[in-house]
């Protein structure tokens, strides 16, 4: 099976890497220094540059080279430019194809789900969605991980799982692809409190709270629109709550923490030289809720802050270790 993963950065470079052991892949980049350094020394420059790629892995900055001839498209470009890129395969793209998404985010100006995204530009197209506790970093250097593929045709899922699953890699199956999709893209907002509390100092049951009141708010909304309640407890919910809020490779617990020791935004983003979902994803959620009739105060904090309405250390007020309380900001 030919696998095309379309997005170079790390998760795009770790998947295509697992597939191109069994199945001939070609991985995109927008960047045609990237496509060569792939090509030429196995590894990716600018996003993984510590670790060898498979020899089998080739890349290609062209876009219809890497979609023309894919039996499987996974696309692992941030949710700002996904539906841009899923359009622009749709002219090359071979009918029926299923495509993965591996973007854990809501389109800005829709709030669709990647998935729904697939389904409106590449209509006819099986769409599925690939979540879970998946840190590119540790996948690559050899790490067990486990992961969800999420659709609801259950025989396609076991298709793709034969593909994407490799070694300590293991991918389970779901059928709630709102649940996972929602999953995925709402932890990053709690994430971004959890790194907030790292930042400023606060104990470790302080973020412990954040977490679990912050997973209780996704479940909320999950299950008001349309998700079952026990995925959330699963990798695609719990799972990639704790990976994210936890790990020092989290993008957005990093905005998190640098928020928490007082450095503005934009530095913040300046310095990640990549993209932190969470950031926009705030501001999303607040609107989904309202939708719902829905209260979701961490959420909401985490809009304010990311918006300038509200400090760091105001959003954790009677939170953080006596003596830090005092804010004239």
């Amino acid at each position: 099976m030919q696998v095309s993963v379309l997005g170079a950065g790390s998760w795009g470079t770790t998947v295509a890497s697992l597939c191109s052991r069994a199945n001939p892949t070609m991985l995109w980049a927008r960047s045609p220094e990237i496509a060569d350094g792939i090509n030429r020394d196995h590894a990716n420059p600018v996003y993984v540059s510590e670790f060898r790629l498979p020899a089998e892995l080739r890349a290609t900055s062209d876009l219809d080279e890497a979609v023309s001839g894919a039996d499987l498209l996974v696309v692992g470009v941030p949710t700002a430019g996904f539906r841009d890129v899923v359009r622009k395969a749709a002219s090359t793209v071979r009918p029926w194809v299923p495509v993965v998404s591996l973007a854990k985010g809501l389109e800005p100006e829709t709030l669709l789900r990647m998935t729904q995204v697939v389904r409106e530009e590449l209509p006819g197209h099986p769409a599925a969605a690939l979540t879970g506790p998946n840190l590119a970093r540790e996948i690559l250097s050899g790490q067990a991980a486990a992961s969800v593929i999420a659709t609801e045709d259950l025989a396609l899922a076991g298709a793709i799982q034969q593909v994407l699953g490799r070694g300590l890699f293991r991918v389970y199956l779901n059928h709630d692809v709102i649940g996972c999709e929602l999953g995925g893209a709402l932890k990053n907002v709690i994430a971004i409190a959890a790194g907030i509390g790292q930042g400023l100092g606060v104990g470790d049951n302080t973020r412990a709270a954040v977490m679990a009141r912050g997973l209780a708010e996704i479940t909320r909304l999950g299950v008001a629109m349309g998700a079952e309640a026990a995925t959330f407890a699963g990798l695609a919910g719990m799972g990639d709550l704790i990976a994210t809020c936890m790990s020092p490779y989290s993008r957005n617990r990093i905005v998190g923490e640098r928020l928490g020791q007082g450095v503005p935004l934009e530095q913040v983003l300046a310095d990640l030289h990549m993209v932190a979902e969470g950031v926009h994803t705030a501001s999303l959620v607040l609107e989904l809720a309202d939708r719902h009739g829905l209260d979701l105060p961490i959420c909401r904090a985490i809009d304010m802050v990311v918006s300038g309405e509200l400090s760091a250390r105001q959003a954790y007020r009677g939170l953080t270790p006596a003596g830090h309380e005092a804010d004239p900001g």
